[in-house]
């Protein structure tokens, strides 16, 4: 049975509907352009009292060290997500210099592209295949655009798990799961009312979505 991440949280409503209803992750992002971006302070007290089953994860953009520590210091983290251009070399440092396990992020539009991604397999703990962002994107991220799931197929890196993001909504997850035999999937503004906003029913079935997967 697959699980799921909801990304992006800010509230305490969202964050509330993503662990009653069953996600696995839960992600917060520390990338101030994002409308999803929240402060550390803020994230530290959405975490307080999670239970230890779900894991919360940090979203960073070719985050420094003291971009790294002024959130680690404040926040608890199961894992910190890389979703900028870091080279593989930059995720086992901060795999290393951290403790903490890494999720590098992959932008994924043609089967080619998981050839490139073979340079992390050994540096990350998890991958995370998204849509590339479109040419005039101002941001890193698949955008909630999705990509021809079906490319996934190929990755024969069992050793290494992976989420699957990237246009998925309540509607769709269940095609996207049986598509790119996805075990963990990942959605942000597929559960959203409004840019950056989570809707705590959209959430519920999403979860319910990949719960019946």
């Amino acid at each position: 049975m697959a699980v799921a991440k909801i990304c992006g949280i800010t509230d305490e409503d969202a964050m509330v509907a993503a662990v009653e209803h069953g996600a696995a992750y839960v992600g917060l992002v520390f990338f101030p352009p994002s409308p999803r971006a929240i402060l550390p302070k803020n994230a530290a007290e959405l975490v307080e009292g999670m239970p230890e089953d779900v894991q919360v994860v940090g979203l960073f953009v070719d985050p420094t060290d003291d971009e790294l520590d002024a959130v680690l210091n404040h926040v608890r983290l199961d894992m910190i997500q890389l979703h900028g251009k870091e080279s593989a070399e930059r995720v086992e440092q901060v795999r290393q210099e951290y403790a903490t396990p890494v999720m590098k992020a992959l932008g994924i539009a043609q089967a080619s592209d998981l050839q490139d991604a073979q340079a992390y397999a050994d540096a990350a703990d998890m991958l995370l295949f998204d849509a590339k962002p479109p040419a005039d994107a101002d941001r890193p991220g698949g955008h909630g655009l999705p990509f021809a799931w079906d490319i996934l197929r190929a990755w024969d890196r069992d050793d290494v798990p992976w989420m699957l993001a990237g246009g998925l909504t309540p509607d769709n997850v269940a095609r996207a799961i049986a598509e790119s035999g996805a075990e963990i999937v990942d959605v942000s503004s597929g559960v959203e009312h409004e840019k950056g906003r989570k809707d705590p029913a959209l959430i519920k079935a999403f979860l319910d979505a990949v719960a019946a997967a």
